[in-house]
């Protein structure tokens, strides 16, 4: 049980510290998308929040994996 538990620990930390850089860096780059053309704004926006929902989309999955190493295997 106490492997499992590091596991587990270091599975979901790894999952949401990704996602938490790739969350910056896709908002970076829009941020600096929009700066550069304000007339894009609407389009950007719209791409950055689709690509938001599917970085964190990941980091469910990853941690749907983690409750089901800790309650079935």
């Amino acid at each position: 049980m106490g492997l499992k538990a590091i596991a587990v620990g270091i599975a979901i930390g790894l999952a949401a510290a990704g996602g938490a850089v790739g969350m910056g860096i896709v908002g970076g780059k829009a941020a600096d998308g929009i700066s550069r053309q304000p007339e894009m704004e609407g389009k950007i926006r719209t791409t950055l929040m689709l690509d938001l929902v599917f970085i964190e989309t990941a980091i469910i999955y990853a941690l749907l994996v983690v409750i089901l190493v800790i309650f079935v295997l």
